[in-house]
């Protein structure tokens, strides 16, 4: 994946409020650069649809041809947020009735994605070595914050997670590793 700074807009928003689209980039950041008829394959759709959605995902900026190919064999990788606190699309406009709804789909299908790979964990982790089955999973840890101090703690995880990007690069025991962080509240009170 390139890093760069992205300034999408809401577009990127709508743009991957779209079942085939998010799962295009999901697929890019999880399993990294690949062609329109591998992720074709990988997501056992066609080629003529999947390049489309590339296309689509490209002219907002969430994904970017690598250089890697030849000819018309393009490759495609994720384009990452390059700071604290920046991510793929931009917050929707509260005022703005098909944002809110873009970003209430693409929220609902993240975490059917999120519970499709936890799912997976726990199916294989028994095949896994015991170092990675003791380190690897679902955890949560409750903390009592105000809206700033919990502001705070998510920019200094960003911050943490940006060291870990490619710390283990080069060494054949490195394994990549998905880490989701999901902030939810106990109660209104």
């Amino acid at each position: 994946m390139t890093e760069r700074a992205l300034s999408p807009g809401r577009t990127a928003l709508r743009v991957l409020a779209h079942p085939l689209r998010s799962r295009l980039l999901a697929q890019l950041r999880v399993h990294g650069a690949a062609t329109a008829t591998e992720l074709a394959r990988a997501l056992e759709t066609n080629t003529g649809a999947t390049s489309y959605h590339l296309r689509q995902l490209a002219e907002v900026g969430l994904i970017e041809d690598s250089g890697e190919g030849t000819g018309r064999r393009r490759v495609w990788q994720a384009v990452v947020p390059t700071g604290p606190g920046e991510t793929t699309a931009d917050a929707p406009d509260p005022d703005d009735p098909d944002d809110v709804a873009a970003a209430n789909w693409l929220a609902r299908d993240y975490l059917e994605h999120f519970t499709g790979r936890a799912g997976d964990w726990l199916d294989e982790r028994t095949g896994w070595d015991a170092p990675w089955q003791s380190v690897l999973g679902l955890e949560d840890h409750l903390v009592l914050v105000t809206a700033e101090q919990m502001t705070a703690l998510r920019e200094e995880l960003v911050e943490v997670l940006e060291r870990y990007r490619r710390l283990g690069q080069g060494n054949p025991q490195a394994k990549r590793v998905s880490v989701y962080t999901c902030a939810l509240p106990v109660s209104r009170s």
